[in-house]
């Protein structure tokens, strides 16, 4: 390579993997490390350098095809779409269960051990709950997260919480998971501090709504209008086909 092709190279290896991921686009494709160095003007051999430690961080795959997008990629995107779908269709039922309870409400969704704040609408105690979007709690020590997690299997449970807390006591989670069982409700009195208390509701085993207010005697009255969101909520994300062929089943023959 000449002196004056070498000098125009990235220097930094963030700089040259950035090179190869953008080779990769469009979602399906799959480059032989030859098309990659030649695409990059990469020296062939710093180019199956990166392709190798992209590979182990699995942003990358290799196949016989070649080299393609890996799991991070395809989860990562599959995950943006999906949370970008969830609040679209959840909007609207936030501001109607905001207008109802004049409660804080809260979207969050589960990623892995934590849920991540992704909505949050302003009621009379807004300023006192230490939350905005983009907030991140251990799910476990959430209203929202526990809700969620009581829908997915003790191992899976475990795992997640390990992951984020090694030592804690899962036999007692286990118990309130239990509690919490098919309505799929939690409350606390104690998350947000003293005078505020929390509820939340599944949406399913990947999303909650909630809400805190300032009024804890009035909690109880406000879960069934917080039920009634998720259940929105769900319904709305569930496709319509399936809602479509679910009321147009065929009559069993006589």
């Amino acid at each position: 390579m000449s002196e004056v092709a070498a000098a125009q190279l990235p220097l930094t290896m963030l700089e040259r993997a950035t090179l190869v991921m953008d080779l990769f686009q469009a979602p399906d494709r799959h480059l032989t490390l030859g098309q990659i160095a030649v695409r990059t003007r990469l020296p062939r051999a710093t180019a199956h350098r990166i392709v190798r430690q992209l590979i182990a961080l699995e942003w990358l795959t290799h196949g016989t095809d070649g080299y393609a997008l890996g799991r991070r990629v395809r989860t990562w995107n599959a995950d943006t779409a999906r949370l970008s779908r969830l609040r679209a269709c959840a909007a609207p039922i936030l501001h109607e269960l905001l207008l109802a309870t004049a409660a804080v409400v809260h979207l969050g969704a589960l990623d892995g051990g934590e849920v991540l704040y992704l909505d949050k609408l302003g009621g009379r105690a807004a300023t006192a709950v230490p939350t905005r979007v983009g907030t991140r709690v251990a799910a476990h020590r959430s209203t929202l997260g526990r809700v969620a997690l009581a829908q997915l299997p003790p191992e899976d449970v475990e795992a997640r919480v390990t992951d984020v807390e090694p030592g804690f006591d899962l036999a007692t989670l286990h118990r309130r998971l239990h509690r919490i069982g098919c309505r799929a409700t939690d409350y606390d009195d104690d998350e947000f501090g003293s005078g505020l208390a929390a509820v939340a509701v599944a949406v399913d085993a990947s999303a909650a709504v909630g809400v805190v207010c300032d009024r804890p005697a009035a909690l109880r009255r406000i879960a069934p209008r917080v039920r009634a969101a998720a259940a929105e909520i769900r319904g709305g994300l569930t496709p319509r086909s399936r809602q479509v062929s679910a009321h147009h089943r065929p009559r069993p023959s006589r």
